[in-house]
């Protein structure tokens, strides 16, 4: 009867094995632990970097905006900063909270900056922000985002026509309100050609929100 002088390696370990494969996992995990925690702390480094930068680009655009509906010299305040927010779908056409700016001029109202929303254009919602005097006149009115058909509705866009411009400095009352629509609807704006709808969607929601303006009054410069 021979005698086996081999056991099989797969039932045998040998000393000092098993340790040094733990001591190389876990060599592993601290590696992988030190760059997930370096790469993460320099994201947020890289956010908080950019962070400022972003926010000052969007607050000058934005008063940029503001500004050529409102000029600058007309106010004295930090308008950015003395704002309102109130909610009101059925006035804006959105859910979402409006930001409105007031304009004083040593601490006098001057006017306010406010964006609506047309729901109801040709290619879905159409973006505005107007700004209204103390006194009820409008300042001006811009066209913010669109999806209107190139060539027909993009015309409420300032570089494209002056139709925005016919706004300026009327005056929502009781008297005019039927004449707030297009000339198509017996009203005092045109219409464009081959496209009535984009117009009459705006016309629609400055005429809503002028309303609302003139409804609270001095409220909203409290």
């Amino acid at each position: 009867m021979s005698e086996r002088s081999n056991t099989p390696e797969t039932n045998s370990t040998r000393p000092g094995e098993t340790p040094s494969l733990w001591k190389q996992m876990l060599r592993s995990a601290v590696k992988l632990s030190l760059f997930t925690l370096a790469g993460v702390t320099l994201l947020l480094l890289a956010k908080q970097l950019t962070d400022e930068p972003i926010r000052e680009a969007e607050r000058a655009n934005l008063l940029a905006t503001i500004n050529q509906l409102l000029p600058a010299d007309q106010y004295t305040n930090d308008l950015l900063r003395d704002t309102l927010q109130v909610t009101n779908p059925k006035v804006f056409g959105t859910d979402t909270p409006v930001t409105i700016y007031r304009a004083r001029r040593d601490g006098q109202p001057v006017g306010l900056v406010l964006t609506t929303v047309a729901p109801d254009g040709y290619s879905g919602d159409i973006h505005i922000m107007l700004a209204v005097y103390h006194d009820g006149r409008v300042a001006g009115v811009r066209v913010l985002k669109h999806k209107e058909t190139p060539g027909l509705g993009d015309k409420v866009e300032r570089r494209k026509s002056d139709w925005i411009l016919s706004f300026n400095a009327r005056q929502l009352t009781a008297e005019n309100a039927q004449a707030w629509a297009v000339r198509k609807d017996g009203g005092q704006f045109d219409q464009f050609t081959g496209a009535t709808i984009t117009p009459r969607a705006v016309v629609k929601a400055i005429r809503k929100t002028l309303n609302y303006v003139r409804q609270k009054g001095d409220s909203l410069y409290e």
